[in-house]
């Protein structure tokens, strides 16, 4: 009688390369691999169909420490080339590991393209607020005033917010997480099971050029009162005594805090979240604090790659070869055969 053997349960092990992990030490980046080593091993992803594609950076070391397919790619440029090969390959599972200056500077075409075409794809954003590779410049993201190599005075800009961003551009998946909180897990496992472009910000601390920037809400001792954490058919509900809502200001479109129990304020009086609300979602984006985390918006659409098989299987039969000469002169189109 043939004994057969029981599949072995994968572990975040498995997943891990044996190349050193090269980043400073209490660099969050680590808490984010060992939460994406976790999550595919959830999963029971096979390593031979999963493929991390990143751009430049700190964050972009990613591939390198994943014992899975991997490509390093150029600044900027991961949406792109990540495109090409769910497009060549759609029964890969792809993911791209990029940061705020990566994905939001030189790469900020790319990104929207990436987006409002629903790639089948996980997004991950790493977002410190920083270009920490090339020694602490400010970045798209980071707040005015913010000194820096490239802004002894204080930056000027106005920072870019990445969900927001993502929400204009049509991205169809949108979610926030902290690089060492275990909600990243359930975060990371929802863009996975979502079919089409997932694009997910993790704020993630840069202990050398920008420690401590996003504290007043990661925090131990101010969390529970400065974190949002939504949930589909939940209400919006936070506190470390529970009793703190948000609801949509009386005669505004936007979002305010209020307490339960205080000025006739009831339960009932807070919104529920829906995650397929768009309007909801950029509220929640732009909501300074509480900082709403988890998935805000989630409402699938058609892939592309799944649009372009469908459009594929309604085209004709080639035409005949035709003569080259008669092409030339037959007018200002023609058709060739391949």
């Amino acid at each position: 009688m043939n004994v057969v053997s029981p599949i072995k349960p994968r572990t975040a092990k498995d997943y891990a390369s044996n190349q050193e992990v090269r980043w400073c030490p209490g660099c969050g980046d680590y808490a984010i691999l060992k939460a994406v080593q976790k999550t595919l091993a959830d999963l029971a992803a096979d390593p031979a169909r999963t493929v991390f594609v990143s751009g430049i950076g700190c964050s972009s070391r990613f591939p390198y420490y994943m014992a899975t397919y991997g490509f390093h790619t150029i600044h900027g440029r991961a949406p792109a080339i990540a495109t090409g090969v769910k497009l060549a390959n759609p029964d890969l599972d792809v993911w791209i590991v990029t940061g705020d200056g990566d994905a939001l500077s030189i790469g900020g075409n790319h990104l929207l393209h990436l987006l409002r075409r629903n790639v089948d794809v996980q997004l991950l954003l790493f977002n410190n607020e920083i270009y920490g590779l090339t020694k602490g410049q400010y970045s798209p993201t980071s707040r005015p005033g913010t000194r820096s190599p490239s802004s002894p005075g204080g930056s000027l800009d106005q920072p870019v917010s990445p969900a927001s961003f993502a929400l204009g551009a049509g991205a169809r998946f949108v979610a926030r997480a902290i690089d060492t909180q275990k909600q990243l897990v359930d975060v990371l496992k929802a863009a996975y099971d979502h079919r089409g472009a997932s694009f997910v910000e993790i704020f993630q601390n840069c202990i050398v050029y920008n420690d401590e920037v996003f504290a007043s809400f990661t925090e131990k001792n101010v969390a529970a009162d400065a974190q949002l954490h939504v949930e589909h058919g939940k209400p919006l509900i936070f506190g470390a005594d529970r009793r703190s809502g948000v609801r949509l200001s009386p005669g505004r479109l936007e979002l305010e805090t209020v307490r339960i129990g205080e000025d006739g304020i009831t339960e009932a009086d807070i919104l529920v979240h829906d995650a397929t609300s768009r309007p909801l979602a950029t509220m929640l984006a732009a909501l300074n604090m509480p900082v709403a985390l988890g998935v805000l918006y989630c409402n699938p659409g058609e892939p592309l790659d799944a649009a372009l098989q469908r459009a594929s299987e309604g085209i004709t039969e080639p035409a005949a070869a035709a003569e080259l000469n008669a092409l030339l002169r037959g007018g200002d189109t023609w058709t060739v055969a391949s």
